[in-house]
């Protein structure tokens, strides 16, 4: 499933139209990864928990020449199934 077969799922499902439907869609969507860009997290109670992961700057090597390279700390998105979802896909 994509984008848009989401957005034709939630219109179809709540009677919305699907200019509604993408509205409503794209909110959520913004709404997570704003929240996340923040540094907070966003718990959906049954579905499961977004939140941001921290990594370290670490050294690794470049595959083709051996040589050392300086990997930057970053900020990664990270998702934790709730019990409900985990239970609908087994």
């Amino acid at each position: 499933m994509n984008k848009n077969d989401l957005i034709s799922q939630v219109a179809d499902d709540s009677g919305l139209s699907k200019v509604d439907a993408t509205k409503a869609v794209d909110s959520v969507l913004d709404n997570i990864a704003g929240a996340l860009g923040n540094g907070g997290e966003v718990r959906l109670v049954g579905f499961g928990t977004f939140s941001v992961s921290h990594r370290k700057a670490t050294t690794g090597r470049n595959p083709r020449t051996g040589e050392a390279i300086q990997i930057k700390a970053s900020n990664q998105p990270k998702f934790k199934a709730g019990k409900a979802l985990k239970d609908a896909v087994n």
